[in-house]
């Protein structure tokens, strides 16, 4: 698993992309400045680096990342988005993204730099019984060896899942989400689709392991 060094002292957007990189497959380590940076940085595989930062800046901390370990790719992330920023950045950082973003252009760009750096590009995450490719889009059964097939809604909504591990999600965020269309009281539709997902993704679906029904709220994945 390729492991990300992400420096972002706003706790909204930092929040934000690492719940998005974690749904990707990445191991995220997210600091608020550079004042506590690892000093051996050859556990990451690449860096994501805000500009405007308590303390160094971003630029005085991704030079100094970049004396320390060449090898290790930085994206710069910035509100700051004039050419000389820019060109101020791009003298040691390989790219610079400037906000707002949308987190499919970022995960793209890293996959980017990780291929051009020689990095493993290739995000596994582990879920049960389950190994999920999200690069891929493919699922394994471990203990059979088998990849599940699943449907184009199905898989929505299992990406819509990892895209929020861990969070209780109500019946109306996940047919929104999913949809894309407001929740009608009393359809059944998003609770046909979990019985069917659940009986290609789960062990025993009678007593499901992955889509957790929480009583009264919703259902929840746990990584």
């Amino acid at each position: 698993m390729n492991s990300i060094l992400y420096i972002e002292d706003d706790q909204e957007i930092g929040q934000w992309v690492e719940r998005e990189l974690v749904a990707e497959g990445y191991d995220v380590s997210w600091l608020t400045s550079g004042i506590d940076l690892p000093s051996d940085l050859s556990k990451f595989s690449i860096v994501i680096l805000d500009v405007m930062l308590p303390g160094l800046d971003g630029f005085s901390i991704g030079k100094r990342i970049k004396r320390n370990g060449r090898d290790i790719p930085i994206i710069m992330l910035s509100a700051r988005s004039t050419l000389e920023d820019k060109l101020e950045g791009l003298e040691f950082a390989d790219d610079y993204m400037t906000k707002p973003f949308h987190p499919q252009e970022l995960t793209k760009r890293i996959e980017v730099l990780l291929r051009r750096f020689n990095k493993e590009t290739t995000t596994k995450k582990q879920i049960k019984h389950l190994e999920i490719d999200t690069t891929n889009h493919v699922i394994t059964n471990t203990k059979t060896g088998e990849e599940i097939l699943l449907t184009g809604k199905q898989h929505h909504i299992f990406a819509f899942f990892l895209q929020h591990l861990n969070q209780i999600l109500t019946k109306e965020q996940l047919y929104e989400g999913v949809w894309k269309e407001p929740y009608i009281e009393g359809d059944k539709t998003l609770m046909v689709h979990i019985r069917f997902l659940r009986e290609k993704i789960e062990l025993n679906p009678s007593k499901p392991e992955i889509i957790e029904t929480i009583r009264g709220i919703g259902y929840r994945v746990k990584a």
